[in-house]
């Protein structure tokens, strides 16, 4: 998908309606002058909603939609009439979708699962006629309640791709080659640094039938956290992740200094990201024969499982299936 088609950052001004007010209203009909208080209720103002929508991946829908406008509610009539509410509008949204107040950055709400509905701006309530504020000793209430105002605000909506596995790594390591080679999946691959430029989602088959969601983001360089390359705008697509795949590739200059980076740059921008389980592919293994493997492996004191892989060979790959499956499921 090109670049500019993939939107997983956007703000909208919504603006829900207003309550309608109740009704003050008196019953009179032939014979009966003072027939007492049968004002109505006012409706409910059109609520703003997101709803979850496995079929979309991206906000690029919704990118040119900058105000959401809800109805208003009706007045109350008599004879204890009740007015119409205001429609709801239904914003459909990929899961995990995230719903922030554009101004403060608190949460409102998420969308994690098809076919959820969660009200991002509430209508407001109608208001009650003044047939609910009869007494005994006021039987001819001459007032009725105002409906409530609808409520306008700009809220940012954040996506958060929704995958088992993430490839960490950085720009060249490998990440598109890898999920092309085991997935349907058909990033941009070429032979020079970010070449991705937009998350790319795959759905790696397993065996008997299983299968898993794996997720490649944009290369992470050192200073990532800090705005530098483009590895900071995606690095919350992989907040959600089940587990990581870091991703070196067999020639970088020092295997342990750069999963090493990697790391850190992680723990930077979300120290809860190093809780997650992790596995280390060493990348592009058919680039050297397997006495250089024998005495490259000597070299690598990483603590967590590690193995050589090579997408373009197969090397290594169904293992590391294996592994990301056991990783998932345990």
């Amino acid at each position: 998908m090109a670049s500019d088609n993939f939107i997983d950052h956007l703000k909208l001004c919504c603006r829900s309606g207003a309550g309608g007010p109740g009704a003050a209203h008196f019953r009179r009909e032939k014979f009966i002058p003072k027939g007492g208080p049968d004002g109505g209720d006012g409706g409910k103002g059109g609520s703003i909603i997101l709803r979850g929508n496995e079929q979309l991946w991206t906000l690029l829908h919704l990118r040119y939609r900058k105000h959401v406008i809800a109805d208003n509610g009706m007045p109350g009539e008599g004879n204890r009439r009740s007015g119409l509410s205001g429609e709801d509008i239904i914003l459909e949204v990929p899961l995990g979708t995230i719903a922030k107040d554009s101004e403060t950055g608190e949460v409102k709400l998420e969308i994690t699962e098809h076919g959820e509905e969660k009200v991002l701006t509430p209508g407001g309530r109608g208001g009650l006629g003044n047939d609910h504020f009869k007494t005994s000793t006021n039987q001819a209430p001459r007032y009725a309640q105002p409906g409530e105002p609808g409520i306008e605000e700009w809220v940012a909506l954040e996506l958060k791709l929704l995958a088992d596995v993430g490839l960490v790594g950085q720009p060249n390591a490998g990440k598109s080659t890898l999920l092309s080679s085991i997935s349907e999946a058909k990033p941009k691959i070429a032979d020079y640094p970010f070449t991705t430029l937009v998350p790319n989602l795959g759905v790696v088959p397993y065996r008997d039938h299983r299968s898993f969601v794996m997720a490649d983001i944009p290369g992470i360089i050192e200073g990532a956290s800090e705005g530098k390359g483009i590895g900071l705008r995606f690095l919350r697509h992989i907040e959600r992740n089940s587990a990581l795949l870091f991703m070196v590739p067999v020639d970088a200059d020092d295997i342990n200094l750069e999963y090493q980076l990697l790391l850190n740059e992680l723990e930077k921008y979300n120290p809860e990201l190093l809780d997650k389980d992790r596995i280390l592919a060493v990348t592009k293994a058919d680039m050297m024969d397997e006495e250089m493997l024998v005495d490259l492996a000597k070299t690598i004191h990483i603590p967590i499982d590690w193995m050589f892989i090579s997408s373009a060979t197969g090397k290594g790959t169904e293992q590391l299936k294996d592994k990301l499956w056991k990783l998932l499921n345990k």
